[in-house]
């Protein structure tokens, strides 16, 4: 079995991050989405690995190299425009060949991976098995419709009056007979090519396609709210490791992460929360919940339930919560005051703001 990952979109949800960055290396818990992708992909025993990639493909190859960190081989196949799931397919028609592979989006995140879906997929290798949750809006998602023997018997994007509450997840499992659906499709009315109307050729077709309910935590991280929740979904599972230096003055309370070369003095750290390497944090609370990059600077501060990227400082700021701070983000006090603050900020911004007197 091959993967192939999706990492070719826009972001356009994630802007102003994404201008300057894929969103699928936004990190949760201090590592890029993709990574954890890449990681889940690992562990299911797949090592061919292609990623589609589109404009900002550079920063993908940068960041992931050959995939060997990974123990993964991995080709770049890359994308003219982001044309629907079902283009990048065909897009990618050379490297998957005939061999079964798992159609992974590169902004999602299964917390608990997905190696035993992918041995169900092995164990019965029906033309496509479908990932699914229950979700409370399904006019946000493409939805599956399940007969009374499980095979799925509809899918619909996005349905105005939906039959199900089942929305499909960012991970397919597909044998080669999914490249004649997409043979056989036409542009949808926003001119891309769906997968899930291959996938409703299939069913058309009398092909085997089948369902299974994911049993842990997805999330799509395209949004961010989103973003934010997966961050603290895998804080929730960290355990304490102190490899940086935290003073005797500093107080801590929950599991905490300080990595190497990391200083924090006179600080209260609530965990759960990460600090990463060379960051310093001084006179500041942090967390819970907070994910503080590579070399940041947090002083005379409060951050909490926020994502900061590396290289970024926070001077003098207090009541930063539910944000996403860019790479190399200035943020400090202009002026005395009591408004609490929610940012998204992008890479190599400067951002003054109001704060209550320290």
């Amino acid at each position: 079995m091959k993967a192939l990952v999706l990492s070719g979109g826009t972001g356009t949800r994630l802007r102003p991050l994404s201008h300057t960055m894929p969103k699928q290396l936004v990190p949760v818990a201090n590592k890029p989405v993709l990574f954890h992708c890449l990681e889940s992909i690992r562990d299911a025993g797949i090592t061919e690995t292609g990623i589609i990639v589109g404009d900002l493909g550079t920063h993908l190859r940068q960041a992931v190299g050959d995939g060997g960190r990974f123990g993964l081989r991995v080709t770049y196949i890359a994308q003219d425009a982001p044309l629907g799931l079902a283009h990048c397919v065909l897009t990618a028609r050379g490297f998957l060949g005939d061999d079964d592979f798992v159609m992974y989006l590169g902004d999602n995140v299964f917390a608990d991976g997905v190696s035993t879906c992918a041995d169900a997929f092995r164990s019965v290798r029906p033309d496509a098995l479908l990932l699914l949750t229950k979700v409370e809006d399904p006019a946000e998602y493409g939805i599956a419709t399940l007969g009374e023997s499980g095979q799925v018997t509809a899918v619909t994007e996005k349905p105005a009056h939906a039959t199900s509450d089942l929305a499909v997840t960012g991970a397919y499992f597909f044998r080669s007979t999914i490249h004649a659906a997409i043979a056989r499709i036409q542009p949808s009315g926003r001119g891309e090519l769906e997968i899930t109307d291959a996938i409703q050729w299939l069913i058309a077709a009398g092909m085997d396609v089948r369902a299974r309910i994911y049993p842990g935590y997805w999330k799509d991280t395209g949004r961010i709210d989103h973003l934010l929740d997966c961050n603290r979904v895998f804080l929730e599972a960290i355990d304490t490791l102190v490899a940086g230096h935290v003073d005797d003055v500093t107080s801590v309370s929950g599991p905490v992460i300080v990595e190497a070369g990391a200083q924090v003095r006179g600080a209260h750290l609530r965990g759960p929360l990460i600090i990463g390497t060379g960051s310093t944090v001084v006179n500041s609370s942090i967390g819970p919940f907070t994910s503080l990059g590579r070399q940041c600077v947090v002083v005379d501060s409060t951050i909490e339930r926020s994502i900061v990227l590396d290289g970024s400082s926070v001077r003098r700021v207090r009541g930063i919560s539910g944000s996403v701070i860019g790479r190399r983000a200035q943020v400090g006090s202009a002026r005395p005051g009591t408004a609490a603050f929610q940012l998204v900020i992008g890479d190599d911004c400067q951002v003054m703001v109001a704060s209550p007197a320290l």
